[in-house]
């Protein structure tokens, strides 16, 4: 303890090393209410004899602040100062299916960043150099008919950098052929490592009159608020059953592989990437990102798990139906758990989870996931 101080009965303070808040209180186990000294008078007063519903709402009561918190971002979020537009992921998703481009006016550097923009010290990108604009649809290169952004990918991509090609582009119902020269650019492979390959400095299509972010307002904003964070609930849940899954990846990307963006974070990569957000304005993105981790964190603590907060519910409520049980079979009271026999389970969750907090740890200083590059 580094600075503590009483109010009352309850003692508040700070630790030397910062691994998170705790609260705890004589009698939350049988083990507790032993170390302690507890006078004949408070024995009444130990937490195991409290209503089932009081300890259920203290046990709660750290989740249920994560779950209010991230709430009020997020309704902040989405009443006024805007989410991501989900017409505009949709359209996004339907430019896919077509050859429609946007055109990028020069060619980005390899540290371009989100916000950079063209210059006139920037080479003109090879598709706008040739003319193409932002709606045309390529039709052809080099004879070989284009139908979608797969089949563009694949027809530019085993093209030689720096030859000229035929380049067959729809615009407002008429073709015309366009001489491309393409540009070499690096692509990292799924393996880790790059390769070149022939570009024209085209993206996939957005309608522009389609907003990047949207408002909902005080009053609508409540229900979009509530629709996305059943979704954000829905994502943590799957996310979690995927978390054993994403353990090797995590591994190999310790040792020089690729870090893939789906893999755990832990608190160093998230301040990392909170870092990032903050660096390019993206105040947004920022707090998406609280909101998220409080949901992650609410939900992970209620797991019912020892030593979370989640376990010692599950124990307490598990305790009530097996008196009742007893009751009504005309059995005596079984009494309280005995946490002894849970100790080995508990010591084995302890140990997972700080090995995967070292790992993620390792992992965000190694090679960590970065958002701008």
């Amino acid at each position: 303890t580094l600075w503590s101080f009483r109010k009352g009965e309850t003692e508040y303070g700070v630790k030397g090393i910062p691994l998170g808040g705790f609260v705890k209180i004589v009698g939350m186990t049988p083990l507790e209410e032993e170390e302690e000294e507890v006078t004949e008078a408070d024995k009444k007063r130990v937490f195991w004899r409290k209503p089932l519903w009081q300890r259920t709402v203290v046990l709660a009561a750290g989740s249920v602040t994560h779950f209010i918190l991230g709430f009020v971002v997020l309704w902040i979020l989405v009443s006024f100062v805007g989410i991501a537009n989900p017409e505009r992921a949709e359209a996004y998703e339907q430019s896919q299916q077509t050859s429609t481009v946007d055109v990028a006016e020069c060619i980005p550097p390899d540290d371009a960043t989100i916000d950079f923009t063209c210059t006139d010290a920037h080479e003109p990108s090879p598709a706008y150099e040739a003319g193409m604009r932002d709606g045309d649809r390529i039709a052809a290169v080099e004879g070989t008919a284009v139908t979608d952004w797969d089949s563009l990918l694949e027809a530019v991509g085993g093209l030689t950098p720096e030859e000229p090609v035929e380049v067959t582009v729809e615009r407002d119902g008429a073709e015309q052929v366009l001489q491309v020269t393409p540009y070499a650019a690096e692509v990292q492979l799924e393996d880790g490592t790059t390769e070149t390959v022939a570009r024209f400095g085209v993206s996939v299509y957005l309608d522009p009159s389609i907003p990047a972010t949207v408002t909902a307002g005080p009053v609508d904003g409540i229900g979009e608020t509530a629709s996305f964070t059943g979704d954000m609930f829905r994502e943590t849940f799957v996310a979690l059953a995927d978390l054993p899954s994403k353990i090797p990846p995590l591994w190999d990307s310790i040792w020089g592989a690729e870090r893939a963006d789906d893999t755990p974070v832990s608190v160093v990569g998230a301040s990392r990437l909170g870092g990032e957000m903050v660096q390019y304005d993206q105040w947004a993105m920022f707090f998406m990102l609280l909101v998220v981790l409080n949901y992650f964190i609410g939900v992970f603590n209620l797991l019912p798990l020892l030593p979370m907060d989640g376990g010692h519910i599950a124990i307490a409520w598990y305790e009530k139906v097996r008196s009742w049980v007893a009751a009504k079979r005309g059995r005596p009271d079984p009494g309280r758990v005995d946490y002894l026999k849970l100790m080995p389970l508990t010591y084995a969750v302890i140990i997972v989870l700080g090995g995967f907090m070292l790992l993620t740890i390792t992992a965000d200083i190694v090679n960590p996931i970065t958002i701008f590059n």
